[in-house]
């Protein structure tokens, strides 16, 4: 199966944009790295919806089952999932600093087994996410990507 050229565009500006955002995160001195493995599953009809949970640690220790949510529309379209997601945080002084609400621009388009690449955005905080999945999408839109401590979940 071929790759569409837009999901090979947007997984190599995320590669091409990551390795800069963790070099400038580990420069500052007091940062911590904090990583998240993670699954997630949702829908899109114009409306985009995904919910999921991971599990967060930090080279200092610090841990955290979360949750995950995902809110947003625009020219999108399909179902899937990321069942072996991977996410690095950047620009941490503390493990609270994960979560909220983190701006959300996405491209996407695939068939079957996938494979994702996004980055994120809160204030100076950014979350760079890998991830395979499966699903059937096509679109693109923008929207909110939301941490939340587990126990917080209704």
């Amino acid at each position: 199966m071929r790759t569409h050229p837009l999901i090979r565009l947007l997984v190599a500006t995320a590669l091409l944009i990551l390795p800069a955002l963790l070099t400038a995160a580990e420069e500052k001195s007091g940062m911590i790295d904090c990583q998240m493995q993670f699954t997630l599953k949702g829908w899109s009809a114009f409306y985009k919806t995904a919910s999921g949970k991971g599990s967060v640690t930090c080279t200092n220790g610090q841990k955290a089952e979360v949750t995950i949510n995902v809110k947003g529309g625009g020219i999108t379209f399909g179902k899937s999932s990321i069942d072996d997601g991977n996410g690095r945080f950047s620009d941490l002084k503390d493990i609270s600093e994960i979560y909220g609400g983190y701006a959300a621009a996405e491209a996407h388009a695939g068939a079957g087994t996938s494979k994702q690449a996004s980055v994120y955005t809160k204030g100076e905080v950014s979350l760079a996410i890998t991830g395979t999945g499966r699903g059937l999408n096509v679109g693109f839109d923008f929207g909110k990507l939301t941490i939340e401590k587990a126990e917080a979940a209704k």
